[in-house]
Formats: structure tokens, C-alpha cells, sequence
């Protein structure tokens, strides 16, 4: 029965499938399609470490993750991760060699270096010390170190005292060790006690030899490694930090735990040269954690961090330098990791002639959230503007859009516009620049938006993968209120000491939480930005070149204007400033929307070309005329019966705990009285012999009563429970079929069990997508302009908007009317909504046909709508609004969609060939592409993990098949999907020749001794030709090998009627073992038995072609047309409902 009811589908519909251009398509999958996890763009995740390389000047940064970070110029930088969960504590470069020594958490080291292999060069690593590791002695571990001058051996402290040293050629332990106790053994009497850990270790100079070690109790010796005794001891009586060596190796400098540092002579060690200096003294100080002693021209530099007064900046994090009269204490908002300072000397290439001088020019400090590069050589010390590492989440994201191929016109103002905010950056160029960069320039000019918590949003350049800066624009402007006010610690009268100066962009500090961004609408075309706020607040905004004083009109728009009853007990909206207000070159505004309740913007799209945005929240929607700037049309898509009509709902702010609580109950006791009815239907059914597995139709389907059996047993067949609606018809208000696992195990995939979401859920009014398109919605003949707007509960409400002509278009209103109302059956949330013509190509974006940038789309008919839902793809023809076809996501593979883009891709080899289809992130962290119209699944890839809520919730997708997710708050990801589509670093560093050392020759292996094999009787040959294994490939292991994509849309050519009658693709393998077995007999004779074992495994595959079994039972979902003449208004219509 089931079988012939699949061909009777089979040949209504269509079988969407042709099995002879299988082959070629999937030849065609793997030009277009392919994930990729490309750059990384931001700043690395909670930094530990900062190392430096001054001859081929490239930086390296370590984190607390394990990953490790090569940055030379821009588009020069290399990954590498840490195998297991431990993180980076200490780096250090092998100078010239591009290699990198890093020390971890759990007391190994680890050595990687750049190669190159097939034209790119990649972090690998190369070698392991984890010797201290295994011993696991807390006195071995690893409390600081010291790598030589020359890069041969790295000088290891530890927590007992002991120094080991570590040849770096060989990455194993020397075996000479500098013990403590020798150490200690000259020591002055006075001074022999336990000195504590080893602090730091700091190599002279001038002579190799010759280190200063520092101990944590305050113990300073100068060791000659070389006659192993100790030269000079010195005793400070505060804890030591760490020390600093003058450039000329007479006197170095040491920093300490009380906020002070010393300055000592290597002659004398009976007292210091100079008395201990508390530069913000005389009050207790933090402790100095590092301090830098460096020389030049004119005055030394020292440059230390911390230190900062105990009791009035103990808060602050801060570096200060101080040459001479000049004294900056630089303050950042977060903590500081490590700095570093770079000098001439140190990248000096010809080293027969040494500086006289260390001339630092660059001071480089590692925040815990943003690197900062500070310019020594210039009057003020201003920094530096960054290519690459910027601090994306300078305030906390919260929402971002990619805009693709922007005019040149559009580039150039904000370049332009961007290079007016940046007078106080330096002058000078980028000073890491190491490496080549060989990526080719992009073809296009793409923009990455991020909109973030204080109300900025800021342009980056995402054609390359340093994303630099371009442009920032700040909302707060326009509204009234003191935002993004001065630092007043800074100079303000008696605040003059110490002299802070902030630096950095990053600011976790919200004026106002009202000003976060929500939603961002760019047309590149018309240079027009729509911005949604957190309050409500829809902000146009239009390019200028220059600075202009503007009065901004603001429009207040109620969405509830139809309830009476409607109390709002959020917050308020934030007023917009009267009068006229000067505006810097950039986006400026024009008209704020100020919708109420000032609830937060939960959907925003804009149509340039007729001058109208939409804008929905979670009581209702907005349409808005921007150019008359007045309002259109408002629709509150609020339940009249629910209490949200009372604003006692999840968007406020105050809700009642006793209704809260009632509400509860009141959804516990309907829980258990359904629940009650369910388990007494269940207990009878099980008693019903004839329901049992064992007594079922050869159709697999169960018996039930003729009134269940008619229109809803197609539906019911897929395992879905209906459940009825108010606007379900009455006739489909009977009780579904119940489904039961009839089908043999293998023959078909099982379908989940859906349930209808519950409608009075206090969220089902918020709008989630919004859709501006000219199709056929009234007739199939005259296209129009319409709006389509997605609920949180199914619902999706069409307007038909009357734009008037461009002649007319100041003078005369635009108007819109309701049209028709789509209810979907389980209440999904609608995610995405898009029109395709006939040949299955969205809808070209406002005005792109005009600037020839896109092609114009089939208008002759045959248009669909495509419907993303969180469970599933609906496909309908209009303007009839039936459905032809849908993919269910959640009934077949349990998960839910959260993030959804049409994307075109292009094929790797044929620039000619693309293709649009829908690409999707899943609540499990994996990504798929389906085909429009014929919903196939190309491809399926785990992306992230289902526990990255963030990475999935700030997923987007790019129209040329990329993407970008965070992988924490200050770092995107971006991934491809396309294989001619992706950006990544392609770079080279060029090496002397000799840098590196040889590769150590490996030890000769022991010969192995041939070991006799035993005898074996003689076979018949014609059976150790049966039993010999054949290397030819059978065609069930070719087929067994198919990738999983190919699994899911190829089918072999010669399938029979009987496999085509079937929905389901059925694959067998066929597992042939034979064993030979041979006995000895009493007699002396050799018996040999061969025995055969066939194992034949059936696997069902599911086809990814639209389920014909599902088209029936799409017709649940019901229509309103409030178009046709005669019928009543809100009655719904259900197409093709007696299928």
C-alpha cells in the first residue's frame, strides 16, 4: 500500500531527481562546495605571553588557550595550537631562524618553526621537552628563563633554585647544572639563607658568559658560567621583580615588590650606585613587575610597568617611561601582560660594529585585550594606527553585517572620513614588517559592520585578512545626554601626578545600554545606512564628504496603538537633541524613527530604491517613509488575549511575580491534565491487541478508524503530531494517526516526533525577519511591491505596498494594505524570507539592476517564495501561495537552524557556472548547503561546537559563500564554503642561508633478524587462486568509498523500477570472509576445510531531494487571502487540504 501510494506521488510531482546527470553533478559538488576555516580577524583571546624576532622583525603572542600567533607586515602571520588544553606561559625567538621556543603550563617546551611546503609557508612543530613534566616534582618547575644571545641554549629557573640548561640543537638537558647550593657557597655569611625561587636571569651584554641571577627574596649574583663562580653578590632587602642590564655591562638596574627600583655598579656589590628610586613614592606602591633600562642620544629611557600608588591608582594598569624632563604614564584598560622595546641596536644587521647607542623607537605593550604600539622617536609619543590585531570588541558586539563590493566612490569617503579621526596616531610606518606578503590584492571591496553596546559602529576592511580600521561613527551624538565624556583623572588640576595619558580602544564601559546597536542596514549603491537601536531607535543616515550642521527630525511611531490597555514598564527612549547639531564628514543622519514601546529592535530591512525601511520588535512592526519622513503603517502582532496586551511579558522589565506565578501553575496543570490524557489513551492502546507491532498492515501503517484515515494519514505517516489552531479548519481538528515504527529497521529513516509549539508563548509576537520584494502576489500576471514579516510564532503577514512613481514620488503618500497571512504549522520561528524567479535566482538587491551589477530577474512569473523557518524549508509557488516542496531539518536530524544565508557559488574551474543556494549554521555548530528550489543537501560540516553559543549566535554568511563567527568576544573566525572563495594568508619568510642548524642525523636502526616462517602444506592451485585477495576495486567498495555528500544526492544509474518506486536510497554491502582451515587426521593425512561467510548489511540513505511523502501534509499550513473578493476576513484558506 505504502509503495504504491510513493508511485502514485512519484508521478503527480515529479521526482525532483535525474539519475543521469548524477554523475556530473556530483563532479560539479566539488568545484563548488567545500568548508574551509580561513583567518582569524581581532585580537587573540586572554594573551600570556609576547616575544619578539628583531632581525627578521616578526612578534609572536602566546595565549592562555595554547595558541600561538606570528604577526610580521600586513598579510603576513602564521597559527599553530598546542595539542592538549594548556597554555602559553613564556616565548622566545631563535634569532634569524624563524623559530620559536614556547613554555607551558604544564612544564614542557615545545619548538616550532616556519616552513614551507607547496608554495605556502606554515607553524609547525618540530620538537617536545617534557622531561620535567613527567618527573612531575614541584621543584622542577619552571619559574623563569633566559635564552643565550645567540640562540644556542635556553638558561631554565626553577621554583628549587636550580638552573638547567637546555640545548636547543638537540632540545635535551645539558648536563651541567647550576645548583643553588654552589651558588650560595660564596655568598657572604649575612646573606646565606634560602634565597627562594629563581626570579630572573638576565645574560650580560658583552660577555656570553656571564648572567645575573635574581632571587625571589631579593638575592642578585653575577655568575660566570664558564669557571662556574659566582663574581659579585648583591642584597636588595625588598622582593625582587626582575633586573635590567645598562647597555655598557658596568650597572644594571633592579625593580622590586615595594614600588621601587635600584640602580647597582658590577664593581660594587657592597652597596647600590644609587639609593632606591619609589618614583611615585612616598606613599606604598605596587609592585614593579618588569622595568626596562635602555640608552640614547640624549637622555636613557626607563620604562617599567606598574608602580603605581598603592591607595589612589592601585586600580590602574598602567607603563610609564620617563627620558629626562619628558614623563608619560600610559594607562590601558585592561591588564598588562608583557611589553617590549624595540631598538636599533638590537636590529643592527651588521654586528662587527656595535651601537653606541639602543635608541629604542617602538615601545609595544601587550594588553590583556589589545596590543598597543607606541612611537618613541616622535615629540609626545603618540601610537601607532594598527593594520591588523585591532581590538574588534573595544565595546561589546552586538550585531555585525557584511556588505560585498563596495563602489569605489563609497571606499574613498570613508577612507577619507576615517583619516580625518586619526590625527594622533604616528606618522611612521608599521615597525613589524617582517615577511612577505604573496596574496593577491582582492578583486572586490568588502566591508565587515560591527555594531557595538556604546553605540558606535565601526568599518573594517574585510578584503584582506589584517581587517583593518576604516571608519567609525558614533550614534551617541545625536542624542541628548553626556556620553563618551573626557577621562577627568587626567590633568585636571591637582589629578597633574602622576602624568596619565589613556591609550587603547578598548572600553568595556557602556554610557548608556540604550544605545546599543541591534540591527544594521547598508546599501552601498544609494551610500545609505539604517541603524536600529536597543531603545527603539531607527537612525537613517546618509554619506557626506563634509562636516555639516544638521536638525534631525525625529518621528515617534506607536506599533501598539491599537491597545487601550498596553502599559509599558521598560525603559524609556533616549531623546533626540534639538536644533541644529554639527556632524563630522561620514554618515550623518537625516530622520530618527522612534518607535513605542522603546523595546528593542528585533528586525530591520530597507529598500533604497523606493526610500522605505520596516522595522519590527517584539510587539509589532513599522513601515516608514524616509524620504517624507512619515509613518506608513504599523501593525502590533501581540496576542489580544494574551497578558502581553497588559505589557506583562518577557519584554518588560517589571513583571508580576504573583502573575508570573499563577502562570506557572496554570502551565504545570495543563502539562499534567494532557499528559494524564495521553497515559490513559496509551494504556488502551496497549491493550489492544490488533495495534501491536507484530499485527501491522503490509503498508506499515497502523489501523485506524475511516474518519482518521482520509486526509491526514499522509501526514501523519511522517510522524508528526497536529496540532489544531484557532485558524486550523475544523476538519483537521480530528486525532491524528498515531505512528508507529512499521517499516523494517533499515528501510527508511525514522522521523522525529515534532510538536507544536505552544501559541501563547510570551515571545510568538516578536518579529524576526523582514522582507521587501516586487513579485507577484495578487495576480499572476502584475508584479507589485510587497513586505513580508516573519514571527517568532510562524506567522508571516504580506502587505502590498503602492510606491508612487519617481516623478510623483515627493508629493504623493506611499500606502500599504494587508494581503494575505501565512500560519505555519508548528509555530517555528521564521528565520528567512526570499523570492526566486523561475530560473531559482533570488531577487536582485534595491538598485543593482540600475548600476549593472546584478543581472534583472525573470518578471514573466513563476515566481516562489522561500520560507526559513527554525525547523524547516518551505518552498511556495506564487501568488497561489501553495506549497510545492519542503525540506524538514528538525523531524529528520533533531536540530534546530539558527542562522541562514543565500549565497552564490562559483565554480572552481568554470568562472562562468554559479549557482545560489541556501546556506545554514544548526544549533549543533554544523553547517549545510541546500539547493533552491530542489532543497538537496550539497554539503554538511561540523563548524563549532554545539556548546559555542556565541560562535553560533553571531554567525553570518556572505553572498559569495564565506562567513564569520566569534570564537570569543574579541576574535572572528571566518570560514568558506566555496573553494573559489577563500581568504587567507599566503605569505613567505626568506631566510640566510646557514640560519637554521642541520637537522640532527637519526640514529641507525638495528637489522632486523629474519624470523623462518613455518611450513605450510601444499594447496590445490585452483584453490589458492580462489582464496588469493584481488587489489582491483569492486563496485561495492567504489561505492562504499563516496563522500557523505555524495552519499546524500548519487544514485546509481541502474536503479530498478522497484528502487525508484521508493523515497529512500537503499545501499548493500556485501562482506565475502573465507577461512581455511587445515587438521592433521589420525592417519597423517592433512585435511583442508575453507569455509565462506557472506554478511550482507542494508543501510538507508536518505534521498535530500524535496520528500514527496511530505508534500501532502505540507497543506497543513494555513493561508489567509484577504485579496479575494467574497470572503470573509481572517478566514483561512488551506490549499489543496483534500490532497
Amino acid at each position: 500500500m505504502a509503495a504504491m501510494f510513493r508511485k502514485f506521488l512519484n508521478q503527480t510531482f515529479g521526482r525532483h531527481h535525474h539519475p543521469k546527470e548524477t554523475e556530473a553533478r556530483l563532479r560539479l559538488q566539488k568545484e563548488l562546495f567545500q568548508f574551509n576555516k580561513c583567518s582569524n580577524h581581532g585580537f587573540p583571546y586572554k594573551p600570556t605571553a609576547l616575544a619578539y624576532d628583531s632581525k627578521l622583525k616578526l612578534l609572536a603572542i602566546g595565549t592562555r588557550s595554547g595558541a600561538v600567533r606570528i604577526y610580521g607586515t600586513p598579510g603576513v602571520e602564521f597559527t599553530a595550537q598546542h595539542g592538549n588544553d594548556i597554555s602559553v606561559t613564556e616565548l622566545y625567538f631563535l634569532p634569524e631562524q624563524a623559530r620559536l621556543v614556547t613554555l607551558c603550563s604544564d612544564n614542557t617546551l615545545h619548538l616550532w618553526e616556519v616552513n614551507t611546503a607547496d608554495g605556502k609557508s606554515s607553524l609547525e612543530e618540530v620538537n617536545v621537552f617534557n622531561q620535567f613534566a613527567s618527573e612531575g616534582s614541584k621543584l622542577k618547575t619552571i619559574s623563569t628563563s633566559c635564552l643565550t644571545a645567540n640562540g644556542d641554549q635556553l638558561l631554565m629557573g626553577t621554583e628549587g633554585g636550580n638552573i638547567h640548561i637546555l640545548d636547543i640543537k638537540t632540545f635535551d638537558l645539558q648536563e651541567h647544572i647550576i645548583y643553588q647550593d654552589v651558588v650560595m657557597q660564596n655568598v657572604p655569611d649575612d646573606f646565606k639563607v634560602n634565597p627562594g625561587a629563581v626570579e630572573t636571569i638576565a645574560q650580560h651584554p658583552s660577555d656570553n658568559n656571564k648572567f645575573l641571577i635574581g632571587y625571589n627574596r631579593g638575592l642578585i649574583v653575577l655568575w660566570d658560567n664558564q669557571d662556574s663562580n659566582s663574581d659579585q653578590t648583591y642584597n636588595a632587602t625588598q622582593q625582587l621583580e626582575s633586573v635590567s642590564w645598562h647597555m655598557d655591562g658596568k650597572q644594571f638596574m633592579s625593580s622590586h615588590a615595594d614600588g621601587s627600583y635600584i640602580i647597582w655598579s658590577t664593581d660594587d656589590s657592597t652597596k647600590p650606585k644609587e639609593q632606591a628610586t619609589t618614583p611615585y613614592g612616598p606613599f606604598p606602591c605596587k609592585v614593579i613587575n618588569k622595568i626596562q633600562w635602555k640608552t640614547a642620544k640624549a637622555d636613557p629611557v626607563i620604562i617599567f610597568s606598574g608602580g603605581m600608588p598603592r591607595a589612589s591608582y592601585g586600580d590602574r594598569h598602567t607603563v610609564s617611561v620617563m627620558q629626562g624632563n619628558d614623563h608619560v604614564v600610559f594607562d590601558f584598560t585592561s591588564k598588562v601582560i608583557d611589553y617590549l622595546v624595540l631598538t636599533e641596536a638590537d636590529e643592527q644587521t651588521d654586528d662587527h660594529e656595535p651601537a653606541d647607542y639602543d635608541t629604542p623607537h617602538t615601545l609595544v605593550v601587550l594588553a590583556e585585550e589589545e596590543l598597543v604600539l607606541i612611537d618613541l622617536e616622535t615629540s609626545k609619543w603618540p601610537t601607532f594606527r594598527q593594520p591588523y590585531l585591532s581590538s574588534l570588541h573595544s565595546s561589546a558586539i552586538t550585531t555585525a553585517q557584511h556588505v560585498t563590493n563596495i563602489p569605489d566612490s563609497l571606499w574613498e569617503k570613508l577612507v577619507d572620513a576615517g583619516k580625518s579621526q586619526n590625527n594622533g596616531f604616528s606618522a611612521r610606518d608599521w615597525p613589524i614588517g617582517g615577511g612577505n606578503n604573496l596574496a593577491e590584492a582582492s578583486a572586490t571591496k568588502d566591508l565587515l559592520i560591527t555594531g557595538h553596546e556604546d553605540g558606535t559602529l565601526r568599518f573594517w576592511d574585510a578584503s584582506a585578512t589584517g581587517m583593518p580600521l576604516l571608519y567609525k561613527l558614533s550614534t551617541s551624538t545625536i542624542f541628548v545626554g553626556e556620553f563618551g565624556g573626557a577621562d577627568q583623572s587626567v590633568n585636571d588640576g591637582d589629578e597633574e601626578w602622576p602624568p596619565f595619558r589613556k591609550v587603547g580602544t578598548f572600553d568595556p564601559y557602556s554610557d548608556d545600554p540604550k544605545l546599543g546597536i541591534q540591527k544594521i542596514s547598508l546599501c552601498p549603491l544609494s551610500e545609505t545606512l539604517v541603524v536600529a537601536g536597543t531603545a527603539g531607535q531607527v537612525i537613517v543616515t546618509q554619506m557626506e564628504r563634509d562636516d555639516r550642521d544638521v536638525e534631525v527630525k525625529c518621528v515617534a511611531v506607536n506599533v501598539v496603538s491599537d491597545r487601550d490597555n498596553f502599559v509599558w514598564k521598560g525603559h524609556e527612549a533616549i531623546p533626540v537633541k534639538d536644533g541644529e547639531v554639527k556632524f563630522e564628514a561620514g554618515f550623518q543622519p537625516s530622520v530618527v524613527m522612534q518607535l513605542y514601546p522603546p523595546a528593542a529592535c528585533t528586525a530591520l530591512t530597507v529598500h533604497s530604491e523606493w526610500q522605505i525601511l520596516s522595522a519590527g520588535t517584539g510587539h509589532g512592526l513599522a513601515l516608514f517613509d524616509y524620504l517624507q519622513k512619515r509613518e506608513v503603517l504599523t501593525k502590533c502582532t501581540l496576542n489580544p488575549n494574551d497578558l502581553t496586551g497588559t505589557g506583562e511579558s518577557a519584554m518588560s522589565r517589571h513583571k508580576s511575580f504573583k502573575k508570573s506565578l499563577r502562570e506557572s501553575f496554570r502551565r504545570i496543570r495543563r502539562r499534567r491534565s494532557h499528559g494524564g490524557h495521553d497515559n490513559k489513551k496509551a494504556k488502551k492502546e496497549e491493550q489492544k491487541p490488533a495495534e501491536s507491532p507484530k499485527k501491522e498492515t503490509p503498508s506499515g501503517e497502523t489501523k485506524a478508524p475511516a474518519a482518521e484515515a482520509s486526509a491526514e494519514t499522509p501526514a501523519t505517516a511522517e510522524g508528526e503530531t497536529i496540532t489544531p489552531t484557532e485558524e486550523t479548519p475544523k476538519k483537521e481538528e480530528t486525532t491524528p494517526t498515531p505512528t508507529t515504527p512499521t517499516q523494517e529497521a533499515g528501510t527508511r529513516t525514522i522521523e522525529r516526533q515534532v510538536e507544536a509549539r505552544p501559541v501563547d508563548d510570551s515571545m510568538a509576537s516578536m518579529v524576526r525577519t523582514l522582507y521587501f520584494s516586487d513579485t507577484f502576489l495578487l495576480n499572476p500576471t502584475t508584479h507589485t511591491p510587497t513586505l513580508w514579516a516573519g514571527t517568532n510564532a510562524g506567522m508571516i503577514y504580506v502587505y502590498a505596498i503602492t510606491v508612487p512613481a519617481n516623478d510623483k514620488r515627493e508629493s504623493e503618500e506611499v500606502s500599504c494594505q494587508l494581503a494575505k497571512e501565512i500560519h505555519l504549522k508548528h509555530h517555528a520561528p521564521v528565520l528567512s524570507i526570499s523570492v526566486i524567479d523561475k530560473n531559482a535566482c533570488p531577487l536582485p538587491e534595491p538598485l543593482e539592476v540600475q548600476h549593472e551589477r546584478a543581472k534583472a530577474p525573470e518578471m514573466s512569473g513563476n515566481h516562489q517564495l522561500v520560507i526559513c523557518s527554525e525547523e524547516q524549508f518551505k518552498i511556495f509557488a506564487l501568488p497561489s501561495l501553495k506549497a510545492v516542496g519542503k525540506e524538514k531539518v528538525t523531524a529528520n536530524e533533531g536540530s534546530k537552524i539558527r542562522k541562514i544565508g543565500f549565497c552564490s557559488f562559483r565554480s572552481k574551474s568554470d568562472e562562468t557556472y554559479n549557482e545560489t543556494d541556501i546556506a545554514c549554521l544548526n544549533n549543533q555548530g554544523e553547517l549545510a548547503i541546500y539547493t533552491i528550489p530542489g532543497l538537496r543537501r550539497q554539503l554538511k560540516s561540523e563548524c563549532m561546537k554545539k556548546e559555542d553559543i556565541t560562535g553560533i549566535g553571531s554567525c553570518l554568511f556572505t553572498k559569495s559563500g564565506q562567513g564569520f563567527y566569534l570564537i570569543s568576544s574579541s576574535e572572528y573566525q571566518r570560514f568558506s564554503l566555496s573553494p573559489s572563495a577563500v581568504t587567507e594568508s599566503v605569505c613567505h619568510i626568506e631566510l640566510k642561508e646557514g640560519m637554521r642548524p642541520p637537522p640532527p642525523e637519526p640514529e641507525p636502526e638495528p637489522e632486523a633478524v629474519p624470523v623462518p616462517e613455518p611450513e605450510q602444506p601444499a594447496q590445490p592451485e585452483a584453490e589458492t587462486e580462489a582464496a588469493a585477495p584481488t587489489t582491483e576495486e569492486t563496485p561495492l567498495q567504489a561505492e562504499e568509498t563516496q563522500t557523505p555528500a555524495q552519499e546524500k544526492t548519487d544514485k546509481p544509474d541502474d536503479e530498478t523500477e522497484e528502487g525508484k518506486e521508493d523515497t529512500n536510497e537503499v545501499s548493500k554491502t556485501v562482506i565475502t570472509e573465507t577461512t581455511t582451515t587445515v587438521t592433521d587426521s589420525e592417519e597423517g593425512n592433512a585435511t583442508m576445510e575453507k569455509t565462506t561467510t557472506v554478511v550482507t548489511t542494508t543501510e538507508t540513505h536518505e534521498t535530500s531531494q524535496i520528500s514527496e511523502i511530505s508534500v501532502a501534509d505540507i497543506t497543513v499550513d494555513s493561508v489567509t487571502d484577504y485579496t479575494e473578493k467574497g470572503a470573509e476576513v481572517a478566514a483561512p484558506v488551506t490549499e489543496g487540504g483534500d490532497q
